[in-house]
Order: structure tokens, then sequence, then C-alpha cells
């Protein structure tokens, strides 16, 4: 069983504590974090992580004993230098003492080049090492769909960023995956290189079509936190199912939707819906949690 924490709150700095605290669980204290957020470009929320929920994350990190955090990313496809300065995040670090890492800067040096087993890329892909290499990482990423073949980017396609614009040779690892047919299984595979320790999902406001920078916004007012990526992967999905979306994202079951189904072949997390454990706090949020569950089924 992988436990997932449910939260009902449009307070994006209540709610995130709320939800760690709620899933009960510290795998920070006493580690160097590496945190991803999702800054595929500066849009508001759920265009990218909102400041708020990322400054709450960071706040909480450290109360909960985290010895150091360092923000590592990738943006695309806007400058990640100036995604970062639009969204205020230079200011934040300097404030609450954390580390920023430019994936886009770093020289090659700093990236492993991965071969996963019967890997849907065509050679591997190059990862950076912080990531490969952590003692703890952290995610927060948002809810929403993805126009450009993804279907829906919460978790797993939160990943993408963690893989540069182009291998040793120039290649194009971003044409290589949106231009094919498996992308969603590409997707999966990036998350085959590493193991988060905790993920945040801000799904107070969610983009039910369109993403991943702007889309159709509807308020879901909710937060999970967990560890299990395709638990939270296929809650999301669920969620987005509730509030009405794209044809894609409601195509077949939940466990049949492509990311998810390869990130099950890969054992990245749960494989069936009868392995999430769904903590609620308030009677509204046990509420959706049976809708949810209902939704897994289907």
């Amino acid at each position: 069983m992988s436990k997932l924490s449910l939260v009902i709150n449009q307070n994006r700095e209540e709610g995130t504590v709320q939800a760690i605290d709620l899933l009960g669980e510290n795998k920070v204290e006493g580690k160097n974090v590496v945190l991803k957020p999702n800054f595929n470009t500066a849009d508001p929320a759920p265009g990218s992580t909102d400041i708020i929920t990322l400054r709450s994350l960071i706040v909480k990190l450290k109360e909960m004993g985290a010895k150091s955090i360092t923000l590592a990313e990738r943006s695309g496809p806007v400058d990640t230098r100036k995604c970062m300065e639009e969204k205020g995040i230079f200011e934040l670090a300097e404030e609450l003492d954390f580390q920023i890492i430019n994936l886009a800067e770093v020289g090659v040096e700093e990236y492993i080049h991965i071969r996963p087993k019967d890997s849907y890329w065509k050679d591997g892909f190059l990862f950076a090492k912080i990531y490969h290499g952590a003692e703890c990482i952290v995610e927060t990423c948002c809810l929403k769909t993805h126009q450009y073949g993804g279907h829906f980017t919460l978790s797993l396609k939160n990943a993408v960023g963690i893989v540069p614009k182009r291998d040793l040779n120039g290649n194009s690892y971003m044409r290589e995956l949106h231009s094919s047919p498996d992308q969603r299984k590409l997707i999966a595979d990036i998350n085959s290189a590493f193991s988060p320790d905790l993920i945040v999902l801000d799904g107070v406001t969610a983009f039910v079509d369109g993403g991943p920078a702007v889309g159709t916004r509807k308020e879901a007012n909710v937060i999970l936190a967990s560890k299990d990526r395709i638990a939270i992967d296929a809650v999301g999905v669920a969620i987005l199912r509730i509030l009405g979306t794209t044809t894609e994202v409601n195509r077949a079951s939940i466990f049949e939707q492509e990311q998810i189904a390869r990130a099950v072949e890969l054992n990245l997390g749960v494989a069936k819906q009868d392995e999430i454990e769904i903590i609620t706090d308030s009677k509204e949020a046990e509420k959706l949690a049976e809708q949810i569950m209902t939704k897994l089924q289907e």
C-alpha cells in the first residue's frame, strides 16, 4: 500500500503543510534535499509552481530538519534563468537560504548518460547527476492537462526538466520526445533514473484542457502528498475526470493511461488502485476521496 494525503484547502500555504503533516512521514530529516519544482515557464499556477506553495514547502522542509536544500531545474521552452527571475526564485533563495542550480547552464560533466533496459528512448538520455546521486529528492508539481501529447502533466511528467534539451551531439531530446508516438512511455522512462522521497501536488487550481502553460482553469482546491509517483498521477487524473477534462484524459481506465501503465511496468509505484490508501482530515475531503476511488475503479 502507498499512502497519499488529500487536503481540501484553497490556501496554498496552509494546505501544503497540512498535506505533509497528514502523510505522517519524515524522509528529509538530516538529509541534503534536492528540490524539483515545475518551472517549464513562469506562467501563473497551474502553469508553473506557485511561489506561495514553494515557499511553504521549503519552510516546512527546514522545520522537518532538512540539512540543506538545493533547487535544481531546467525550463523549456523559455530560458531557465529568465523564468526563475520572473518567478522571484533568486530573491526567495536569499531570504530562505537555499541553493539554486540552473540545469540549463551546467556543463555536460554534470549529466550522466542513462540507458534504461528496453527503453523507448532510441539511445537513452542524459540525466542531471544532482538528482541521480541525491540523498533525498522532493518534488512539487501541478494539476493540469498537456496539449502537446503528454495528455496530463503531474508528477511523472515533471521529470522531463531533469533531462537537458540536447544530447552530446546536439540532437534535440525534446524533438525526440514530442515527435514520438510513444511520448507518454518516454516520460515514464525518465522516472526510472531516480526515486522521490516526497511529492506535493498543488491542485488548488487546475487546467482541465490546454496546458502546460495556459488552459481552461477550474478551482479544485486540493493538495496531495505522497512518495509514490503513480499514486499521485492516478489520483490526479481521477480529479481531472471529476472536474471534467479532455477526451484523452478520459480515455480507458486510469491505469491504462500510457504514462501510468509504463510506470507500472517499470515498478515505479503502485500497480493498481487497491494499493492506494487515501488519508483525509475532513468530511469534505473524505467525500472527494470516495469519488476518486470510484473513478480509479472504472
